[in-house]
């Protein structure tokens, strides 16, 4: 069997880190664990920390650094992720986040820091045009000749923009990320752990460019 892997997935939003992760998931049999979804479950389930998340989301903010600490925490501590390893996706956004991460993790430190590089003019366009089925996630582009009411191919589940996906929020959030994420990069490259992945191309070609480097990570 193929090993495990404790990997970090960095990148723009909208640069394909979500369907990458789902196939560095299977490829390498761990975890994906996603905060992005993770916090819109709650938002769905209508718990407290839903309600606050939807507040900072819609607003095009992130979610606070205790906050997602926590949460991470948690599921970092069930017997998937410590047996096998986890792949990160949307954590840790900013230092004192990667810092927190070090310490929960010094028994079995991450093997790579993955950064998925897609310029921001690309994964703005697709993350406008981007549509999900709300129940099962499955992920379509609108053309503008859609009908009225999408219906999913997959599960039958309703189509829509997500509410954060408007031009106006995901203007917000790259902004952020460039004041917040971007300094990840730096931090990772000083520990030696990042390792830059071209990210535009076929998913075919990036998914090769990513678990070639995650091997060579383990070598």
């Amino acid at each position: 069997m193929i090993p495990g892997a404790r990997l970090i997935l960095l990148g723009r939003q909208g640069a394909g880190k979500g369907t990458q992760c789902v196939r560095l998931s299977r490829h390498f049999v761990v975890p994906h664990i996603s905060t992005g979804d993770m916090l819109r479950a709650a938002v769905r389930e209508g718990t407290e920390l839903g309600r606050l998340a939807k507040q900072v989301m819609d607003a095009g903010g992130l979610v606070g650094d205790e906050t997602m600490v926590a949460i991470v925490g948690d599921r970092l501590a069930q017997p998937d992720a410590v047996g096998r390893g986890y792949i990160l996706d949307g954590f840790p956004r900013t230092v004192p986040q990667a810092e927190a991460l070090d310490e929960m993790t010094r028994a079995r430190p991450i093997d790579a820091c993955l950064d998925l590089d897609v310029p921001r003019e690309l994964v703005l366009q697709r993350i406008v045009t981007r549509r999900v089925c709300r129940d099962c996630g499955t992920n379509y582009v609108a053309t503008g000749r859609e009908y009225a009411e999408w219906i999913c191919d997959v599960c039958g589940g309703e189509v829509r923009q997500r509410d954060d996906d408007t031009p106006e929020a995901v203007n917000r959030r790259l902004d952020l990320y460039e004041e917040q994420t971007a300094p990840l990069i730096e931090y990772y490259r000083r520990q030696g752990r990042l390792v830059v992945v071209d990210g535009v191309g076929s998913p075919d070609e990036v998914f090769h460019r990513l678990t070639a480097a995650v091997h060579a990570s383990q070598r």
